[in-house]
């Protein structure tokens, strides 16, 4: 039997990350020596989808909250790394994987942010996921806000972030005054 008619076999024939029927080849999960064991049947949707994870499409991947219970372990590697490259930690928190198969995982992560390449910084929430600039986000801990005299309560929310050059923090108005705050203590609403 060939490795597509097993991944045919294995998968009922349908997309083993979004459940699609159409379009569907063997993608190899890298490092992969090539076996049905180390490769995944999925659509041309999630094959493009992972050629170009900088674009990643959050609609398409809200299937990753079925197929990451999957019991082959290949398909278990990719829901990883694709929830990891959309920072969706409640996800990840979720999951649970062998040593060998998240060691597999962390060992081919995808490139997602255009930051890596270009050399521009990204800033992440508590929960590891990416903040973009106009974004929304809640404190998490009362932080003393040194030289305005007031201390900024949790829950309070900040709109319409503004990001920094510096990974660690971000920029955000609150009682009217623009202050820096650390990324760490926040969580994007």
């Amino acid at each position: 039997m060939s490795i597509e008619q097993t991944l045919q076999e294995r998968s009922n024939n349908s997309c083993e990350l979004c459940g699609a029927t159409e379009r569907l080849s063997v993608f190899a999960v890298a490092p992969s020596d090539g076996s049905a064991d180390q490769s995944i049947y999925i659509c041309e949707t999630c094959v493009s989808q992972i050629a170009n994870p900088q674009n990643l499409d959050t609609d398409h991947w809200r299937c990753l909250g079925d197929s990451m219970w999957s019991q082959v372990p290949a398909v278990q590697v990719m829901a990883y790394r694709l929830l990891t490259a959309l920072g969706d930690q409640d996800q990840l928190d979720m999951m649970y994987l062998e040593d060998d198969v998240k060691a597999w995982a962390e060992s081919g992560m995808l490139n997602t942010s255009a930051g890596e390449n270009t050399g521009t910084v990204v800033q992440r929430d508590s929960n590891g996921t990416i903040l973009s600039e106009g974004d929304t986000v809640t404190l998490i801990k009362d932080l003393e806000v040194k030289g305005a005299g007031f201390t900024a309560k949790r829950g309070t929310i900040v709109k319409n972030i503004r990001l920094t050059d510096d990974p660690k923090y971000i920029e955000g108005k609150i009682n009217g005054s623009t202050i820096v705050l650390v990324a760490a203590f926040m969580k994007k609403a």
